[in-house]
């Protein structure tokens, strides 16, 4: 079974919308929204009401040094919104406190 959720993304955007019940996860680039939201249901405990999917293209870059042209890329990541139904939510930032 593959890992579908990696990591959660704590971005100024993506804290943003927290109060409006949405979470942005980023995920396997091969996971589908059911898996998604089979995995999020499973692993926070929360009933989930959409789930939507984009894929954030790879960005190419090159160099020029001494030993000639280096040419390199970054990976692709997809990133999952996840927006929970009323009354659930989900601690993301563990050990937080407000004063």
């Amino acid at each position: 079974m593959i890992q579908i959720i990696k990591k959660p993304l704590l971005t100024e955007k993506a804290m943003k919308k927290t109060t409006e019940g949405q979470y942005v996860f980023q995920v396997n680039p091969v996971a589908n929204k059911i898996e998604i939201r089979k995995a999020v249901e499973e692993m926070f405990e929360v009933k989930v009401k959409s789930v939507r999917t984009l894929r954030v293209k790879p960005k190419y870059s090159t160099r020029y040094t001494k030993k000639g042209i280096i040419t390199s890329k970054t990976k692709l990541v997809k990133k999952a919104y996840v927006t929970l139904q009323p009354g659930f939510s989900i601690e993301l930032i563990s050990g937080a406190t407000e004063e």
